[in-house]
């Protein structure tokens, strides 16, 4: 059975290392795209993923469409229309300075035509997961329209939904949008979400107050599941910045009966750290395909993680075999 991933495909404009964004002519560019990001990872991990999108009918469109093929992921989903291709300009961190991002994705073929532009029934025919993420809704009305259509149209089907949050405030602000509405009946639908704390004290409206970040997380479960009956666990990593290249990364699992760690890793000397929640969601949504225990998934999702802030761009470029040598953690020597 397929994993289908549903969301915008954009192409990332990036600076050479250490600049500013303009402060030289050149620019990187490589696509991206949270739900591509997983699709892209699922694929190469060996399960059957597709992507479906609607990206411009020109050459940039195209381009974006078989990158996403090139690495095993089925593309009949795509659907192209007349517009323009959504772009980001991703400033990379260094020292104590963050990195910053800049969308620049207002009318793009996506927003423009993506409500209406996808037969749900024709594309959930023998699809066992759809991911989606809350970056779809915050793009705008049509966005909005789109995402509840996908995932009113997967409980019709029985399909199971898995929601990354990723609140996107910068979008949300670009127009009239209310996401606790839409985004709490994305939630309604789901069975696995990607969110913590936050994300549900914003959907919720409830302050969880606790001097405990794992205690505030708890709360913020506890409500949930309340909230939402179809919903059965709730994965989020916790991450520690000592500095922008150095920093530390762990994951939890809470379902209705208990909570499933993974150990943190440590990450020094950080090439990128764009895509690692994606490649994390990835990891976990494929041991959940693959009925491993939620401790299992759990791991191989932080593993993968770890291993996406080693290169640079939004994809995660590993397959299982490499996740799992990351997860044994066989040490740094060259392999021959």
């Amino acid at each position: 059975m397929t994993i289908l991933c549903f969301g915008e495909m954009l192409l990332r404009l990036t600076p050479d290392n250490g600049e500013l964004l303009m402060q030289s002519p050149g620019l990187t560019v490589r696509p991206g795209g949270a739900e591509a990001n997983v699709a892209v990872s699922l694929a190469r991990y060996g399960a059957p993923a597709a992507m479906t999108t609607v990206l411009p009918d020109n050459t940039l469109g195209h381009a974006a469409r078989d990158e996403v093929r090139k690495h095993g992921v089925d593309t009949r989903g795509i659907v192209f229309k007349p517009g323009r291709m959504g772009l980001y300009f991703m400033t990379p961190g260094a020292v104590r300075r963050p990195s910053e991002v800049l969308y620049d994705r207002a009318a793009s073929a996506f927003v423009q035509h993506v409500d209406g532009a996808l037969d749900w029934s024709t594309l959930l025919d023998g699809v066992e997961w759809l991911h989606l993420s809350g970056v779809t809704p915050a793009t705008g009305p049509t966005g909005s329209a789109a995402a509840l259509a996908a995932v009113a149209a997967a409980t019709e089907a029985g399909v199971k939904v898995s929601f990354d949050g990723n609140f996107r405030g910068k979008l949300w602000a670009e127009w009239a949008g209310d996401p606790p509405r839409v985004l709490s009946q994305m939630l309604a639908g789901s069975s696995l979400a990607f969110a913590d704390d936050r994300d549900f004290a914003l959907v919720l409206d409830v302050k969880f107050e606790h001097a405990d970040p794992a205690e505030r997380r708890r709360m913020a479960a506890k409500a949930a599941f309340e909230q939402w009956p179809t919903l059965q666990r709730i994965c989020c990593t916790l991450r520690v910045n000592d500095s922008v290249a150095d920093q530390t990364l762990s994951a939890v699992m809470i379902t209705r009966d208990g909570e499933h760690h993974a150990a943190p890793i440590a990450l020094s000397g950080v090439v990128d750290r764009v895509g690692g929640g994606d490649a994390f969601a990835s990891g976990v949504l494929f041991g959940l395909w693959k009925s491993w225990s939620n401790d299992e998934a759990l791991a191989f999702g932080l593993a993968a993680a770890g291993l996406k802030h080693s290169v640079p761009g939004d994809f995660n470029l590993f397959d299982e075999a490499q996740v799992r040598a990351a997860m044994a953690a066989e040490g740094f020597d060259i392999r021959r």
